[in-house]
């Protein structure tokens, strides 16, 4: 198998507008969490969520292509171009046919479809427009992408739910191991701070109520969660074949070594008992790397802040790491992020890939009253100077499908 590596970084989150900006509110601790302010949440049980503030789209893309894309678009883009030019690479024609991409979303256009079914009912259909499917379907994130800078190799969109952006990037991995790429552009992005979102949620019972409180409102481990929060954004990564990057003087962030991805055959939203599946995913990421669990050094969790998942993803942990679980950090930063569906797992291997690059490990806040049941180093409160060798990173989607990929300091050739 061909080494791939990560050379560039794009993220964009409720705590930052920006991979550096993101990093650094993650290491003090800023939560992105606040009222809604894309709709009045007036009358919803939930009012609050991990909102990008201060984007424009314009900033990012032509105007007049704005209006032909959904809002996840505006940021799969924005991550992209962060992302290229953080690794410093320009898509020539001599390496076009040699370059994909694989960037996902969990749940899509919700703001087109919303927007345009009002326009329906109310303006008849002759007023739709003609952009409105390619705006809110999944692949176009990837395809808008591979348009706009000329990428034309492998080009696909993972959509397992809030285990997209991790598939996306297993997946954009094994091109490049096979030697399908020398180059993918692989995460994730989403979108669904909408009144349809929200309320869906909310019938599901699985979001915080938390209104009066929103920066404590994701609180991951602690005792007194009460669901997760909603939040948007991008994280897309530049993946290279080792070679390939060392030849065009890349720096290097992290080599990818391993990707595991399963189901658990068990509920469509809850989680297979004691985190069977969640286990048998971590290791079967382990086993692809071909290391043991002991070189372990940081999970960034799933992490949703719900009772049940961080109670068995605790106990997953405990499966596969076994006495070492102990001696292991496990942080949430979806504590500051809240989740981020379908963009999750792109923005947490993002700073899963910064740990390793800094030997620094973000904190979970709010962790005020530890649930008994949750009994690891969850970095609480403060962020940690630390050596990381090799970090994991989980992402457990509803239908029980689960990916981990697992990132190692880089070593040279």
């Amino acid at each position: 198998m061909r080494r791939v590596v990560v050379t560039g970084i794009g993220l964009i989150t409720p705590v930052g507008l920006g991979t550096e900006a993101t990093w650094e509110g993650l290491l003090q601790g800023r939560s992105g969490i606040g009222r809604i302010s894309q709709f009045d949440p007036t009358g919803f049980a939930t009012q609050i969520a991990g909102e990008v503030r201060d984007f424009r789209a314009e900033d990012y893309i032509e105007p007049k292509e704005v209006k032909k894309m959904d809002r996840f678009i505006h940021f799969a883009l924005a991550a992209t171009q962060m992302a290229l030019q953080d690794a410093r690479l320009e898509i020539t024609p001599q390496i076009a046919e040699r370059v994909g991409v694989i960037v996902g979303a969990g749940m899509g256009g919700l703001h087109a479809i919303e927007y345009y079914h009002k326009v329906l009912l109310q303006r008849g259909p002759r007023r739709l427009s003609p952009f409105f499917i390619p705006m809110l379907i999944i692949n176009l994130a990837s395809g808008q992408i591979s348009i706009r800078w000329g990428a034309k190799g492998p080009n696909s969109a993972a959509v397992t739910a809030c285990a997209t952006g991790t598939h996306c990037i297993g997946d954009a991995m094994r091109h490049i191991q096979l030697g399908h790429a020398d180059v993918m552009i692989a995460g994730g992005a989403e979108a669904v701070i909408t009144p349809l979102g929200i309320a869906g949620f909310n019938a599901m019972r699985a979001l915080s109520t938390r209104n009066d409180e929103p920066q404590r409102a994701s609180r991951p481990f602690d005792a007194e969660r009460d669901g997760f929060v909603m939040g948007e954004g991008a994280g897309v990564l530049i993946l290279e074949e080792l070679d390939f990057a060392l030849r065009r003087g890349a720096r290097v962030y992290a080599e990818l070594v391993g990707y595991g991805m399963n189901a658990d055959a068990y509920h469509m939203t809850s989680p297979a008992p004691q985190g069977e599946g969640a286990a048998r995913c971590m290791a079967l990421t382990l086993a692809d790397a071909g290391v043991a669990p002991q070189v372990v050094d940081y999970i960034n969790a799933h992490g949703t802040s719900t009772k049940q998942g961080d109670e068995l993803e605790t106990a997953a942990i405990k499966t596969v790491f076994g006495q070492h679980a102990r001696r292991l950090l496990v942080s949430s930063t979806k504590s500051m992020t809240g989740h981020l569906l379908g963009a999750a797992g792109g923005v947490e291997a993002g700073i899963c890939v910064l740990s390793v690059y800094h030997d620094r490990v973000p904190p979970t806040i709010n962790l005020e009253h530890p649930d008994p049941e949750c009994d690891l180093d969850y970095v609480p409160h403060q962020a940690r100077e630390h050596e990381v060798r090799y970090a994991l990173t989980n992402s457990f989607g509803f239908g029980g499908t689960n990916a981990c990929l697992l990132f190692k300091k880089f070593e040279g050739p």
